[in-house]
């Protein structure tokens, strides 16, 4: 038991028994047990209690032990001057400032199933996927858990989304470029590279996007590949870079992406060039994406992209590959691309210009598939059937900031585990 679990089991009144008395006898009908204040001050404000038949309107405060009072120095605070009842799971002394304010203390101990403290504690220590993964069932995953999960996703990914525009003056393709060049690294190189896509301003972007070989050499000189050409199409690359570096005032800071556990179809050098293409290819790109209104619309704009004929051959620089085919972009990234880049965006846009569709959004995540990671692997094994990206997506955002965490009190489906017998 912690103090966290007793204001979790107040604020949903999960109790054996609710014929509270206080410490002296006198019995108490909580008529409202008060709103769960999760900032400084009371644990819960604007509650109503009946005692000694008068009826008291204020806050209450919750503690372990009544001792805690003093510990926690609630005397000298004023926030606690408006205090109607101290509520502990254990009386270990009495207060005299308390008594002398006539504040009765009710204590719980007595009140809470001691099964709902084991199986509380023993979700704190568990190490398995997830903490409840022994009494789980798919059955314990409330109705609409899917949609609510991924729209606190969006909804965060907003605030990341809105803090990107303040930093790019509100530069909406900036910020698409940026995210895109994050999708585009994937796991391994999606940090290095969004660094070399803010390397450059994006009016340099535009400036150029209509010389495909111009932007392949500004991506591979700023990832530090060009130094010491091999072959002919690696001197034009380096030429260009130099004359682009010359130009703009772009500066030499050598990004370089990994190629380490990556499959040849993932290596940095195809990635790269198949983003230059993109934006070779899309020259109104930010509207193309907020003004398509159905998935194969954006599936589209993806699947066309190819890296440039040098890949058709190769997967790195000066190495002819024995298996020569065109590098297009599989629908597979390109559903990637959507899930994390485009559809946020869409999301995050539509909302700051006031305009509703988060059912449109959920929409186009029901519409693409569902992703296949370790944590899908997980949740499969526990019996969950995924249907789509929607449940995919809403899984592993609730997997990271729910179970990962073991944040159990928080949780739609630790709240049924915790209530039932």
């Amino acid at each position: 038991m912690n103090e966290k679990l007793l204001q979790y089991l107040w604020n949903f009144k999960i109790f054996n028994k609710y014929n509270f008395k206080d410490t002296e006898g006198n019995s108490i009908e909580i008529e409202d047990f008060g709103t769960w204040n999760t900032n400084a001050g009371p644990d819960f404000l604007m509650a109503k209690i009946r005692i000694k038949e008068i009826t008291l309107h204020g806050n209450i405060e919750l503690h372990m032990k009544s001792s805690d009072w003093i510990f926690h120095q609630h005397s000298t605070d004023a926030n606690y001057n408006n205090i109607i009842l101290h509520v502990v799971y254990e009386e270990d002394a009495d207060i005299a400032e308390l008594k002398i304010n006539n504040i009765s203390t009710l204590e719980l101990k007595n009140h809470i199933d001691a099964n709902i403290i084991e199986k509380y504690k023993k979700l704190l220590t568990e190490t398995q996927f997830i903490a409840c993964e022994n009494i789980f069932r798919p059955e314990k995953i409330p109705f609409l858990f899917f949609e609510e999960s991924l729209v606190k996703k969006l909804e965060d990914k907003s605030v990341e989304i809105e803090q990107e525009l303040k930093k790019y003056q509100n530069n909406y393709e900036a910020v698409l470029f940026h995210s895109l060049a994050y999708s585009f690294g994937l796991k391994v190189n999606a940090e290095l590279f969004k660094l070399i896509a803010e390397s450059v301003d994006f009016g340099i972007i535009n400036k150029i996007r209509q010389n495909n070989v111009q932007l392949e050499a500004l991506f591979f000189g700023i990832a530090d590949w060009l130094e010491n050409p091999e072959d002919a199409p690696m001197k034009v690359w380096q030429t260009e870079y130099y004359f682009l570096k010359t130009k703009f005032g772009i500066s030499d800071l050598k990004i370089r992406p990994k190629f380490l556990r990556l499959r040849p179809p993932n290596f940095p050098t195809i990635r790269l060039s198949q983003l230059a293409h993109l934006y070779y290819q899309e020259k109104n790109l930010f509207s193309k994406v907020i003004n398509a209104t159905t998935t194969e619309e954006l599936l589209q704009i993806f699947t066309a992209v190819k890296a440039s004929e040098y890949w058709d051959n190769h997967y790195n620089f000066g190495k002819i590959s024995p298996v020569q085919s065109p590098k297009l972009i599989s629908k597979d990234f390109a559903e990637l691309i959507l899930l994390n880049s485009i559809l946020p965006l869409k999301f995050a846009y539509q909302k700051y210009h006031q305009e509703e569709i988060t059912d449109e959004i959920l929409d186009y995540y029901r519409e693409l598939s569902a992703e296949k990671n370790s944590i899908m692997v997980g949740w499969k094994d526990l019996g969950v059937k995924i249907k789509n990206a929607l449940e995919s997506q809403a899984l592993i955002y609730h997997y990271k900031n729910y179970c990962t965490p073991k944040n159990c009190l928080n949780c739609s489906i630790g709240f049924k585990i915790l209530k039932e017998e």
